[in-house]
């Protein structure tokens, strides 16, 4: 069991979350409607989800549903770059599509160049360069 399929995200606002993530940060889709049951969006590798958050509680457990909380819930996702640069290009992208930056691009105590921003439910997303990593031929990071 050493992957990860789908990436699914419960969200409030179907039709916001949609509207960032699709038109705001270009993430591919065959969705149409600005206000879907569900989303899924063509990335490479791992598949990425938008399922109503309510629904998504349901779904994990009509018996004893998760409680929904405000806070960080201590999960991230990273989007590696190649460069410095493309840290800025992707945080400038993000802003423009209504993301809150909460670190601006900067150096890391590791050596590597990164910033974070939080989508429109509060999901955290650090986009980073590593000077230490390399890409496949699918842009997937090697280990």
């Amino acid at each position: 069991m050493n992957r990860i399929s789908v990436i699914c995200f419960g969200v409030k606002n179907m039709e916001a979350s949609l509207r960032f993530y699709r038109d705001g940060l270009d993430f591919q889709t065959n969705e149409e409607e600005n206000n879907p049951k569900v989303v899924f969006f063509n990335t490479t590798g791992t598949k990425f989800e938008l399922y109503p958050l309510e629904l998504l509680v349901q779904d994990v457990s009509e018996a004893n549903p998760p409680e929904i909380t405000a806070g960080f819930s201590g999960v991230t996702l990273a989007y590696n770059v190649k460069s410095e640069a493309e840290v800025h290009e992707i945080i400038e992208l993000a802003r423009k599509a209504g993301a809150i930056i909460t670190k601006e691009p900067q150096k890391v105590f590791w050596g590597g160049y990164h910033a974070y921003f939080a989508d429109p439910d509060g999901y955290y997303w650090e986009v980073a360069y590593n000077p230490y990593l390399s890409f496949d031929e699918n842009d997937m990071i090697i280990l």
